[in-house]
């Protein structure tokens, strides 16, 4: 990899002009006027070519030497990567075994280098009752109401004060409040008592504050979601950090909690016509709805729409091509095989994955982004949003079956990786 990285002095023409922005150097240097003045040293070329890798390149690269392991594990190196590149959320896969714990596994996969990595599954030591993820953060539930975190690919975990309520499989999602500190809100998820799961139970919504490890109780979950509680069930989606949507993923019925005002709005139905099964998803400022839904002839197909958040009106965007579907399944012939899709997604990506063995727990995605050649444009409301799917590959082998699959998206923050070193591997 040394080879790749070369000095601006060695190059074979010292008559030649380089122009780099000022803005694109880490140290505020600059290169060339008519004269060939180097003012950057070869060390911000180098950091400034990391930054645009993918972190798993990066930990590699700081493998090397000294010099770029220092580079890498500089606290600063994270932040100014993260000012020159914005990193695509991961999709997370993590595969639980109800008898055999060591038969536990965990995969993360990187958009940006287009490949999965076999995470340690550390979390079998815990018990674990669920396990999530958000913000930068895994989750889980140890106990009846022991409440664990840790930040992705890094550790190590950490256990809260008890919550209000016992709990299992509830919402978990990250907000920033007053001041810029975490906060982590906790929704839904079925109530233990004796044993027995209690579907009586309002269960409230929790916010929790990493700095003082104290919960706070806030308004129940509308009577609308109580039957079907946890992320079984429903599906969230955080709206600009303000807005926390919880969806039912077969009722349809939505409802938003403010984080600032601690307060729930109404329940509204959110059903495109046709539509079987559906989830809530971020992207950007805009909500988007993905699911599987009936069409006039031929079978069920998985399209996307996007939903205004203020009116819950909503406009498809896109439909999976039917070979990527046909590829999630070992068979045409079973009616109920849909019934095994799932879909989790943020910030333009959407993954929809098979969470039965089949094939080993296929996945395609979709990249949602602006521009005038959308695929799928809706003219009254205005989008002009672009749909391309492709194939996700196979988990690296070889995957055990698993009991129960649990998937999210979440952005890994470059510090949580790299601010203490490079010695542990992705």
């Amino acid at each position: 990899m040394r080879s790749e990285f070369r000095s601006p002095h060695s190059s074979s023409s010292s008559s030649s002009t380089t122009r780099v922005p000022k803005s694109y150097l880490p140290s505020g240097g600059f290169i060339g006027t008519r004269r060939t003045t180097c003012k950057v040293r070869v060390c911000d070329l180098v950091e400034l070519i990391f930054s645009y890798l993918p972190l798993r390149s990066v930990v590699v690269a700081g493998a090397v030497c000294r010099q770029w392991r220092a580079l890498v594990s500089d606290p600063g190196f994270a932040a100014g990567a993260a000012a020159y590149l914005r990193r695509r959320p991961w999709f997370f896969l993590y595969g639980q075994n109800n008898v055999v714990l060591s038969k536990n596994q965990a995969f993360g996969f990187d958009p940006d280098a287009g490949e999965w990595i076999a995470l340690p599954s550390s979390t079998s030591a815990l018990h674990v009752d669920c396990y999530a993820g958000a913000g930068g953060f895994f989750f889980a539930t140890t106990s009846s109401t022991r409440f664990c975190y840790a930040p992705l690919l890094r550790g190590p975990w950490r256990e809260t004060s008890p919550l209000f309520f016992s709990r299992c499989n509830p919402l978990v999602g990250v907000f920033l409040a007053a001041g810029g500190h975490r906060r982590f809100v906790v929704v839904g998820g079925a109530r233990f008592i004796g044993g027995l799961v209690d579907i009586e139970d309002p269960l409230a919504v929790e916010i929790y504050d990493p700095a003082t490890d104290s919960w706070e109780l806030c308004p129940p979950l509308p009577p609308e979601f109580r039957i079907g509680n946890s992320s079984q069930w429903l599906s969230a989606a955080l709206l600009g950090g303000r807005f926390f949507f919880v969806f039912g993923i077969y009722s349809c019925s939505i409802a938003a909690f403010d984080l600032s005002r601690r307060a729930w709005t109404g329940v509204r139905t959110l059903r495109p016509p046709g539509v079987l099964f559906s989830f809530l998803l971020a992207c950007g400022d805009r909500l988007i709805l993905a699911g599987l839904c009936n069409t006039p002839v031929g079978p069920p197909c998985f399209a996307l729409w996007a939903v205004d958040h203020c009116s819950m009106d909503f406009a498809e965007i896109g439909v999976m091509p039917r070979d990527l579907l046909s590829c999630l399944f070992d068979t045409d012939d079973d009616d109920n095989k849909f019934a095994s899709l799932k879909c989790v997604g943020l910030d333009g990506l959407v993954y929809v994955f098979n969470e039965d063995h089949h094939k080993a727990y296929p996945a395609c995605v979709c990249e949602i982004s602006d521009g005038s050649a959308a695929q799928c444009a809706d003219s009254t409301s205005g989008l002009n949003l672009s749909c391309s799917w492709r194939k996700v590959p196979p988990l690296p082998g070889p995957v055990d079956r698993f009991h129960k699959v649990i998937a999210f998206c979440s952005p890994v923050p470059a510090d949580s990786v790299l601010g203490g070193g490079v010695d542990r591997e992705l």
